[in-house]
């Protein structure tokens, strides 16, 4: 009897729904309110308010008057005057007030609206809402918008960020447990013996997924800071000539000379580092550099001293990286060439993201230079202290 299968291999892959259109954000959202509408709603408190002020003033000082005139005995007009003048001297002072309540309306009530109802629609899920920076009143204001306003941005890259990174590890993901479920459902369902062919196959799978499963662990704890690391006084020369010695065998399958140059004496070339992390490090970049350089090419490991450190770059004379696509070479996930696959020789994307992760962790900084036709060059700046 055969195995019903979970899935069928030609199904399509569909990028997860946006985290705000799960059920259970909407539990928590408060009652929605366009956010224009509240500076006008302040103003229309302000101006109720002071109506209703002006109104009790006009008519307190209109029986002040009057009992006032009948207690000095005086007429109507005498009563009217001292109504005029009461009038004009009380209002003298409110009107001075309302002006500079407006004033005060304009400078700070309004930026403070536009801050608070812009905050409520970012925490009801609306990462797009930015404050208007105000062209007048306190800087402080203009700092407090420019300020709101670059955490929003930060928050809509680190969504847009986490949806693509949940998209992209269901697709790697997905591709080698396909494989592994077709081979082993195939044996099952008698379609093809066991051979040390096909569970050498499937068992590839496996290490690939591990190494995977590794790789986004890795990253994830050098992301949060929590990566040990092993100090220690790295004399970079060693290293260089350890990755030369363990990629020779497949520069020399592949027709590429790899040579190594090192400038400076061994104090020189002494930094502290974890050994194991900065060799993961070039490892990643020979591998890359190995892949992208055509038969009869060469790369060349270097090292050199710098002010308070040392220098180390990776150079080869490969196909190089269009300019276009250099901001997003330490991307997560990130492939020159989307139609490449792993069995064709590419990575899972996550070999230059660690990189920078590994580098950054040590105190360093890597960086990218390439022109197509030309080569690349991957430069690595480690502290000596």
């Amino acid at each position: 009897m055969k195995r019903k299968k979970c899935f069928e291999h030609d199904e399509q892959w569909h990028e997860p729904p946006p985290w705000e259109h799960f059920p259970h954000r909407h539990e928590f959202r408060r009652p929605s309110r366009h956010w224009r509408r509240r500076p006008g709603l302040l103003l229309m408190r302000f101006l109720v308010g002071f109506g209703f002020v002006a109104l009790l003033l006009l008519g307190g000082m209109a029986v002040f008057a009057y009992l006032l005139s009948q207690w000095f005995g005086g007429g109507r007009g005498t009563a009217v005057l001292v109504w005029i003048g009461g009038i004009s001297l009380a209002l003298a002072l409110p009107m001075l007030a309302a002006r500079l309540a407006l004033g005060a309306y304009r400078r700070i009530a309004m930026p403070l609206a536009g801050v608070m109802d812009a905050a409520d629609a970012v925490a009801e899920g609306d990462l797009s809402a930015r404050v208007p920076v105000p062209d007048h009143g306190p800087d402080e204001f203009s700092h407090l918008a420019l300020s709101f306003n670059r955490m929003a941005e930060e928050l809509q890259r680190a969504d847009q960020q986490r949806r693509n990174l949940t998209a992209d590890v269901a697709h790697e993901l997905r591709t080698p447990l396909q494989i592994i479920q077709g081979n082993l459902e195939g044996v099952l369902d008698d379609v093809y013996e066991p051979t040390d062919e096909h569970v050498s196959a499937t068992l590839d799978e496996v290490r690939l997924l591990t190494r995977l499963v590794e790789d986004l662990r890795t990253l994830s704890l050098a992301e949060s800071g929590q990566l040990a690391l092993v100090w220690e006084t790295v004399d970079v020369a060693e290293l260089l000539a350890d990755v030369n010695t363990s990629f020779s065998g497949q520069a020399e399958a592949a027709d590429i000379d790899v040579r190594v140059e090192v400038q400076g004496d061994s104090e020189q070339m002494a930094v502290a580092a974890d050994a194991g992390r900065l060799d993961q490090v070039l490892g990643n970049l020979m591998a890359n550099a190995l892949r992208h350089t055509p038969r009869g090419g060469t790369v060349t490991l270097r090292a050199e001293p710098i002010e308070g450190g040392v220098r180390i770059t990776v150079r080869d004379t490969g196909e190089g990286i269009p300019s276009e696509d250099l901001p997003y070479v330490f991307d997560r996930f990130w492939r020159g060439d989307r139609s490449r696959s792993h069995a064709g020789g590419a990575g899972s994307g996550l070999g230059l993201a660690i990189a920078r992760q590994l580098v950054q962790a040590q105190g360093g900084r890597i960086s990218v230079q390439s022109q197509v036709g030309q080569g690349t060059t991957f430069a690595i700046e480690l502290p000596t202290s």
